[in-house]
């Protein structure tokens, strides 16, 4: 499944289907298993609610939330009003009943090996949840509080019918509550939800303020308030029209090694002890279905949602950088690891700013080793053009800036040491005043006048090379 999966998405296909996953099991499946749901970017947006065209108002919102103005005076209150309207959905409705409980396996009838979850890779440790969005409340929160739970999408292993082991790193939502239950020596209860409306999942993936919650964001996405229903065996809030909901209990300590697996960088990582958690119900709604996914080296659905949230973080990046024109993270790069940023030049000195600024004020930067700053005129999602820049407006003696230990993801095997490494800017901007003693060239371009002239004598003579 995850070949043909591969296939169909670099092909930019559509959303598959398996009628009748075999091979994980002694009896197979009777759930059928959806995968490429964000095989194409236009698919993500829809999950999000808007169109590609629409990216750029999301990304202004989750600017706005991150840092909200008042507003100023009645006319611009109305402006805001579609702003204001979002907002206020995201008040989760709970209700009683839920299609997701339609069928309720409790205790020892519980059996995780009657879902027909993949084993992705030659290598893999087992079967792997990829999908799953992981509820979790703080410690000494209520239950009903559903604007306090953090929703997170982590790898989940199965070890058996009833335990998983649950993949989150130090720096996730999901650990820093698990830490606040361990510390009071209480185990935590957690529900994971497989097949969530689209917004939510994607919710769960954006960087969202921690004072916003991602289970009711999705709210905002839908322009609906999101029904909730109380889970069966643990005190917790789940969404009423899920595909599938596992419950259950994450242990204060118990842990057990997770791995290895195939990852986005495009190699096994190793395996490291994570906590267990054990599973007291299965939940599902009539004819569900089971969403699965594969990691692995771009292009992957991970690496093509990550082109969509480059776009929807734009905005709130400029709120911090304002010179800052595009910023493409390429997806080959496995998404993050470079970055090519296009600046409004206007001083000497200024490409390393931002670079550092990058690097030091914005943490979803910690991990990215090299940062390649160019001119305006540069488009950064074209490597031809990044290349010309690299050739024509960068000295290697001059233009390099270096740092060592830094913050880096460990999973980075060039890495010396685990967890630090070193980081590379690159400035191929024009150089500018105090930044050289040559005279700089002229860029060569034909005239405005030119440039239509030979534009409309190709739409005339030639129409099959228009796009």
């Amino acid at each position: 499944m995850t070949a043909v999966h591969r296939a169909v998405l670099e092909a930019k296909g559509p959303v598959l289907q398996f009628d009748q996953p075999t091979g994980f099991s002694a009896r197979g499946s009777s759930i059928p298993v959806v995968t490429n749901l964000f095989g194409t970017t236009e698919r993500v947006a829809a999950g999000l609610g808007v169109s590609l065209d629409g990216l750029d108002d999301l990304g202004s919102f989750l600017a706005a939330l991150r840092a909200p103005t008042p507003p100023d005076g009645l006319r611009d209150a109305l402006s805001r009003w579609p702003v204001l309207k979002a907002a206020l959905s995201t008040r989760p409705k709970v209700v009683k009943t839920a299609p997701v409980q339609h069928a309720c396996h409790i205790g020892p009838d519980v059996d995780l090996r009657a879902l027909p979850i993949q084993t992705h890779w030659p290598e893999d440790a087992g079967p792997l949840i990829t999908w799953p969005v992981v509820l979790t409340r703080p410690f000494g929160s209520e239950p009903n509080a559903a604007q306090g739970y953090n929703a997170g999408v982590y790898r989940v292993q199965v070890l058996d019918r009833n335990r998983l082991i649950m993949r989150w790193l130090p720096h996730r939502g999901g650990a820093g509550h698990h830490r606040g239950w361990a510390r009071n020596n209480k185990k935590m209860p957690v529900a994971i939800v497989l097949g969530a409306n689209p917004a939510t999942l994607l919710s769960a993936a954006l960087p969202l303020p921690e004072t916003v919650s991602e289970l009711t964001f999705a709210g905002a996405l839908n322009q609906s308030r999101p029904r909730l229903v109380p889970a069966r065996t643990v005190p917790m809030l789940v969404p009423a029209d899920a595909e599938i909901i596992l419950e259950g209990w994450v242990s204060p300590n118990e842990m057990a090694p997770e791995g290895p697996f195939g990852d986005h960088t495009g190699y096994y990582n190793p395996a490291e002890p994570f906590p267990v958690m054990h599973v007291t119900a299965v939940t599902y709604c009539e004819a569900p279905l089971y969403l699965s996914t594969y990691t692995g080296r771009p292009p992957d659905e991970p690496a093509i949602i990550g082109e969509v949230f480059n776009r929807l973080a734009l905005p709130t990046i400029r709120a911090q950088i304002p010179e800052i024109c595009d910023l493409w993270l390429p997806p080959a790069a496995c998404s993050y690891r470079i970055a090519i940023v296009a600046i409004d030049k206007r001083y000497p000195g200024q490409a390393r700013r931002v670079m550092m600024a990058l690097w030091g004020m914005l943490p979803q930067f910690s991990y990215t080793k090299m940062i390649v700053a160019v001119d305006a005129d540069i488009n950064t999602r074209n490597w031809d053009d990044i290349a010309w820049a690299l050739a024509t407006r960068m000295d290697p003696g001059r233009d390099v800036i270096t740092l060592d230990r830094t913050p880096m993801d460990y999973l980075d095997f060039a890495s010396p040491e685990p967890g630090l490494a070193g980081k590379i800017g690159l400035d191929a901007t024009t150089k500018i005043q105090s930044e050289t003693k040559r005279e700089w060239g002229t860029v060569m371009r034909s005239s405005e006048a030119d440039l239509e002239f030979a534009q409309n004598l190709v739409n005339k003579r030639m129409p099959e090379l228009q796009p």
